[in-house]
């Protein structure tokens, strides 16, 4: 349980009476350590400042002299550590604009919200941070050494945790999807974006992904020796995907772990696959697909060319992008995106994961039109492997209960 009094917040907006409304609502919502700041020049002196730096920034987006956009990239400067909420008057589009642009610069977002600000909608934004030694842990900030990752691998320091993948139609838990994080003994959780690419730059790759789908094998047999049928995601790196003996590599993991190549699902980004230059990434693929693994295009939709990938590579499965799932119930032009998305993947006949799923809306949309499986936090959010099992049994409960007579109705079993 966060301690809401020792969250220290900044709201940096140029009107006092929004600087006020806010102050008054995180008080009411049990935040003590609040600060305000009516420009960004002061809010970034704050930053400065030991022992005073916020945890967490309420960010209006169109203010005089130093905007937010501008502000995100002193931040960057300024080595900010912590979590952003953004809001605005401005519409969806820029909201969306801007949170994709803070993501890029790589500071957490917890969302947007538009004006006038709703303190139920300020509450549910900030419930999604958690403190730093979780999943926004500033030590994940740091880029790491290839002398430092290769210690890890070989200290056993990189473990994997999962994310459930559920069916929309029955609630039935079908899979997860592995994820790799590096507990590091001095800093704590550092997460893949912080190491993947230094693992591809200094010839890491291969043993980076023995490691990870190893042991996600050796899970998969626990799991399945406790009676849980489940389907095993795994992301490729765009390293893997040049390499031609990717496929032979993967094939004799998975035989030496007994676990028939069906059961296992490789997710390849679509920005990964070099357009330019095919054959590699063409072979590596099919490859895959003639051993009978299962294959995914992942961030579908982000790329240039999605239509060409989908009709040209053997892919099982299409993963469309957070960006066209959240707020898709609410945002017109989201939901157009998602739609094009959602048809091209059904008339190619692929099964399609909805990915980012964050609220009641994302999952009463994607029943409704028909997706077929869900992952995100409105779901659960990655967890380790010990405590999957119970998080299965009290998903079942939440099915039966949580929702009501609207589940129930959707075919959900008692």
């Amino acid at each position: 349980m966060t301690n809401n009094s020792a969250t220290k917040i900044l709201v940096l907006d140029d009107d006092p009476f929004t600087l006020k409304l806010l102050a008054r609502m995180l008080e009411n919502l049990g935040y003590t350590a609040v600060s305000t700041c009516d420009n960004g020049r002061a809010a970034l002196a704050l930053v400065d400042r030991p022992g005073v730096c916020p945890d967490l920034i309420l960010l209006d987006l169109n203010m005089p002299e130093m905007d937010g956009l501008e502000f995100v990239r002193h931040l960057v400067e300024h080595r900010y550590t912590g979590s952003l909420i953004l809001f605005s008057g401005e519409d969806e589009q820029v909201l969306l604009a801007a949170e994709k642009l803070v993501r890029a610069h790589k500071i957490p977002v917890l969302g947007h919200l538009s004006k006038p600000v709703k303190p139920e909608g300020l509450a549910a934004l900030i419930e999604k941070w958690v403190p730093s030694n979780q999943d926004y842990a500033p030590a994940t900030n740091l880029i790491r050494s290839a002398e430092d990752l290769r210690a890890a691998i070989a200290n056993g320091e990189l473990v994997n945790y999962y994310q459930p993948k559920v069916s929309l139609a029955t609630g039935r838990v079908v899979g997860v999807e592995t994820l790799v994080r590096w507990n590091h003994p001095r800093d704590g959780m550092v997460f893949p974006s912080k190491f993947i690419g230094v693992a591809e730059s200094h010839g890491l790759s291969k043993d980076l992904t023995r490691m990870v789908l190893t042991g996600a094998l050796a899970q998969l047999k626990v799991w399945q020796h406790a009676g849980l049928s489940l389907q095993l995601s795994v992301n490729v790196s765009r390293d893997s995907l040049a390499s031609l003996d990717f496929a032979d590599f993967v094939a004799k993991l998975v035989a030496e772990a007994g676990v028939p190549p069906q059961e296992v699902v490789l997710e390849v980004s679509e920005s990964w696959i070099p357009m330019n230059d095919l054959r590699a990434p063409l072979e590596t693929i099919t490859r895959l697909r003639l051993k009978r693994f299962r294959l995914s295009i992942d961030e579908f939709g982000t790329g240039y060319s999605s239509l060409a990938q989908l009709r040209d590579f053997p892919f099982d499965e299409v993963k469309i992008d957070r960006s066209f799932v959240h707020h898709a119930s609410t945002d017109k032009k989201v939901r157009a995106k998602y739609d094009a998305c959602l048809s091209m993947a059904r008339q190619l006949g692929m099964e399609v994961v909805a990915v980012g799923v964050e609220e009641i809306g994302d999952w009463d949309m994607l029943r409704s039109t028909g997706c077929d499986l869900a992952q995100g936090y409105f779901i659960a959010r990655p967890m380790p492997a010990a405590d999957l099992p119970g998080w299965i049994q009290s998903w079942k409960v939440r099915m039966r209960n949580e929702f009501g007579g609207a589940v129930s109705k959707g075919g959900y079993p008692p």
